[in-house]
């Protein structure tokens, strides 16, 4: 045997039809953790291999990293594609996103931005309604990390 070359573009195309059903599987995660109460119709999630583009209007800075956040820390994707405009006008700086490494919690994080341990509960809140305790994160998760 050997390897085998097709046309790219021809054929059937079932990586369309399964990008489809992962855009429907991230939509369903933004519903679940209820980031989706003020996202207009124009909110749009599209899967392309392992990349997802996040495009429409959002309420607020937090809001768009959370859903970033949600997107990204799903299995298979690799990017999140920021294309989201924020609706509110105040003026709140981005936070730094860290990916947790083996050995780290939510105490050590917050001693690394903040230089104070106990604030382990600013970061925990921001990252609400993805985390449900503040005990479990996990190596490769991406935190929110609000005025770090």
């Amino acid at each position: 045997m050997g390897i085998f070359k097709f046309a790219l573009n021809k054929g059937k195309d079932i990586i369309a039809e399964r990008n489809k059903v992962a855009e429907k599987a991230i939509r369903k995660e933004v519903e679940d953790l209820g980031l989706d109460d003020e996202l207009g119709n124009d909110f749009k999630v599209t899967v392309e291999g392992k990349q997802v583009k996040l495009e429409g209007k959002v309420p607020d800075q937090a809001t768009k990293e959370k859903l970033i956040l949600a997107a990204g820390n799903v299995s298979g994707v690799a990017e999140v594609d920021d294309g989201m405009k924020v609706k509110s006008k105040a003026k709140v700086g981005e936070s730094v996103f860290h990916t947790v490494k083996s050995g780290d919690s939510l105490s050590k994080i917050a001693k690394k931005y903040y230089g104070d341990a106990m604030r382990y509960p600013d970061i925990f809140d921001a990252n609400t309604p993805m985390l449900k305790h503040p005990d479990k994160i996990y190596p490769g998760q991406v935190l929110r990390i609000p005025g770090a």
